[in-house]
């Protein structure tokens, strides 16, 4: 009767134990705090509008995978090169961005290990136009190169 209640029980335990201790990255020692998905992807979003202020589309761009899609007016689009191409014909016209970005409002929603939902607003402001601003959503996926964006709704 004790073997029946134990092993249900040990199996649990071992299943959350499991779980709450994160494996450490880079096959290090333990001694190494793993980066918490949220925080690589903020840092990576950040890395967007770095690259576009300094006028580096391909770092912009960087942040998808190649299959990314987009919606557009007419439904999703696909491919980074049809997002960098939207890049160009809307915010890039003269080779550099035409305004400065910064994101406010984000908010990270993970979708399990390897997803995540960011929704926040992109905030495009200077060059001798009018501040424009909108709500963007994107949707992440854990890639051998870190978080990118498999889909942006902006």
């Amino acid at each position: 009767m004790r073997l029946r209640l134990f092993l249900p029980v040990a199996v649990v335990f071992t299943t959350l134990a499991a779980h709450a201790a994160p494996l450490p990255r880079g096959g290090h020692s333990g001694r190494i705090k793993p980066v918490p998905a949220e925080t690589e992807i903020r840092a990576t979003l950040d890395s967007t509008s770095s690259g576009w202020n300094k006028g580096d589309l391909s770092q912009y761009l960087s942040a998808y995978v190649p299959t990314a899609t987009e919606m557009g007016p007419d439904g999703p689009r696909g491919g980074v090169e049809r997002i960098e191409l939207t890049m160009r014909n809307g915010f890039w016209k003269t080779g550099r961005p035409l305004q400065q970005l910064r994101y406010e409002h984000v908010e990270v929603r993970m979708l399990g290990k390897e997803a995540a939902l960011v929704t926040g607003q992109f905030v495009l402001t200077g060059g001798g136009r009018p501040d424009r601003t909108g709500w963007f959503t994107t949707v992440w996926t854990r890639t051998k190169q870190g978080w990118r964006m498999i889909h942006d709704h902006s």
